[in-house]
């Protein structure tokens, strides 16, 4: 078995005839957190939906657990234990947040469902007292607690997450990313991040990528780019929250 689970191979993406990423090679590495930052409309957001085929690959490769999923349709993707929480989270709003947590479970037909609400709600606490609210009631950080519990609740290999800190308090978002490390440290679970905040991704990811208007500019170790000269000056003035 390769030690890699997520391959993108000269990938290339368009929106009619714009190109969104110019042919980006990245991999991630099982038990491994990896990030892609960058500036708003930098190509992040389309990585991650052309893995999920939700934008489709024009040319190049992506490859999943040994397997070609370059052209399988999004629903088959999702049942390959690939889960995302999605940029502005797309809670269902009229839902309870019990039932949500269902939804995210319905595609591997809730076969371990008490024992993965129960860590769902160890992780996020506030989940369990607010289970019987609508989503949409909830606060923003509390949304976002509740994506990535819906995603978890699928029992994914690789847990997607797209701006997971975007508008929340940074009090919050600190509250996230120690679950996302928790997770990654005691479950060995998998996680590729898109990010615009990249001091935060950074000191999270083992490993990182820069992107520059859909192309990979830069790649290294978290630490190592959190440290860079050029990574500072354009992402990490006055970012520190």
């Amino acid at each position: 078995m390769s030690d890699i689970l997520l391959s993108l191979k000269g990938v290339k993406t368009y929106y009619g005839k714009i190109v969104a990423l110019r042919g980006i090679d990245l991999d991630v590495h099982r038990g491994e957190i990896v990030t892609v930052i960058g500036a708003n409309g930098a190509g992040k957001s389309t990585t991650m939906m052309t893995i999920c085929g939700v934008t489709r690959a024009r040319e190049g490769q992506i490859i999943y657990d040994g397997e070609n999923i370059t052209t399988l349709p999004t629903h088959q993707i999702v049942k390959k234990a690939i889960a995302q929480s999605p940029e502005g989270r797309r809670i269902f709003g009229r839902m309870t947040v019990l039932e949500n947590l269902q939804m995210g479970a319905a595609v591997i037909d809730y076969a371990h469902f008490e024992e993965d609400l129960r860590m769902v709600y160890d992780l996020f606490p506030i989940l369990e007292k607010r289970q019987s609210q609508r989503g949409g009631t909830l606060s923003g950080g509390e949304q976002q607690m509740l994506a990535i519990g819906r995603a978890l609740m699928a029992r994914p290999k690789l847990l997607m997450l797209d701006e997971p800190s975007l508008g929340l308090a940074p009090l919050v978002v600190k509250q996230i990313f120690e679950v996302v490390k928790e997770l990654n440290e005691k479950q060995g679970l998998t996680v590729f991040l898109v990010e615009q905040n990249a001091y935060h991704a950074l000191r999270l990811a083992h490993r990182g990528y820069v992107m520059i208007n859909g192309q990979i500019t830069m790649s290294g170790g978290g630490k190592e780019l959190l440290s860079n000269p050029e990574v500072q000056a354009a992402y990490l003035e006055g970012g520190r929250h």
